[in-house]
């Protein structure tokens, strides 16, 4: 299936991926859009996994306020570079990281955490495994894996705390 300039650009639009990636993978997709979309993530997660090892010691700490100001987050994501950091992919990454912290409330970034005999869903109580508020399509570990392929450095979740008005939860100070 023939396809065009406008399509790799289209592509590039949607994933953020470099030109030539996404020309690779809608070559390899015989043309298939959406095909070519599993492509770049399934190689977004290839590259997340390379990098996984690799000290993330640069980053932002990140706060998101409700509209109704009764709700709000800290969020601190770290990434090998001060460079990635400061760019708007990453800025907007905590943005959402905090976003969905204050929305949907985990209490552990991911399984791992868990402790021994937790009660409950992972897929609710992991920041990782939760759907993502804006697209539930994509859980958290794919957004995150998406922006390590497009930065081309690990990025870790390193921590994060939920404050709501008048409530107390664990690890809260009185």
């Amino acid at each position: 299936m023939a396809f065009s300039s406008e399509d790799v650009k289209r592509l590039r639009d949607l994933t953020g991926a470099g030109m030539l990636d996404c020309k690779n993978a809608i070559e390899e997709a015989d043309g298939d859009f959406d095909k070519a979309k599993d492509v770049l993530r399934q190689r977004g997660f290839e590259a997340a996994a390379k990098r996984s090892e690799r000290e993330t010691a640069e980053g932002v700490i990140h706060s998101y306020i409700h509209h109704n100001r009764r709700i709000g987050a800290l969020v601190e994501i770290n990434c090998e570079s001060d460079f990635v950091a400061r760019t708007d992919d990453f800025q907007n990454l905590a943005k959402q990281i905090g976003l969905q912290v204050a929305a949907a409330n985990p209490l552990y970034i991911s399984a791992d955490e868990l402790p021994e005999g937790a009660e409950g869903d992972p897929k609710e109580l992991c920041l990782l495994e939760q759907p993502f508020v804006q697209d539930e399509s994509r859980t958290i570990q794919d957004l995150l894996t998406e922006v390590i392929g497009k930065m081309g450095e690990n990025i870790r979740i390193r921590r994060f705390a939920r404050f709501e008005l008048g409530r107390y939860g664990e690890g809260a100070i009185p």
